[in-house]
């Protein structure tokens, strides 16, 4: 596969991946997450069991990611994808809107993509 062709599957994989937290699909991102993915939120940092076990219980609904901006870089077995977004979700009960620079890291793992990480960085202003 061209980088092209590499870079719009990471694109269509991250797409699909807001649309499985949007449903709380816990089956299907336990599949897309890395054993060792590190996730890292405004409240803290932690493990793809966390992660997984906060979107089940829905202390954090990720209800729905626009997303303004995404570029993709490949280096070897590893997607590095940036995402400039505005993210609604409820955290704790409150419905919330915040415009977020998302770093998500992609490995390559038997054939498969896996998400190692996902980092979220508020941004002072939308853009």
């Amino acid at each position: 596969m061209q980088n092209a062709e590499l870079e719009q599957a990471i694109i269509q994989i991250s797409k699909a991946k807001w649309e499985w937290m949007a449903a709380c699909d816990v089956g299907t991102l336990d599949a897309l997450f890395h054993e060792q993915a590190v996730f890292v939120h405004m409240g803290g940092a932690w493990g793809k069991a966390q992660e997984l076990e906060i979107i089940k219980s829905g202390r954090i609904h990720y209800k729905q990611a626009d997303i303004h901006d995404v570029s993709v870089t490949i280096i070897d077995q590893t997607a590095v994808l940036l995402n400039r977004i505005t993210l609604l979700a409820v955290v704790g009960g409150n419905e919330v809107t915040n415009p977020f620079m998302v770093t998500e890291v992609y490995v390559q793992q038997e054939g498969n993509w896996k998400l190692a990480s996902l980092s979220f960085t508020r941004l002072l202003a939308p853009q």
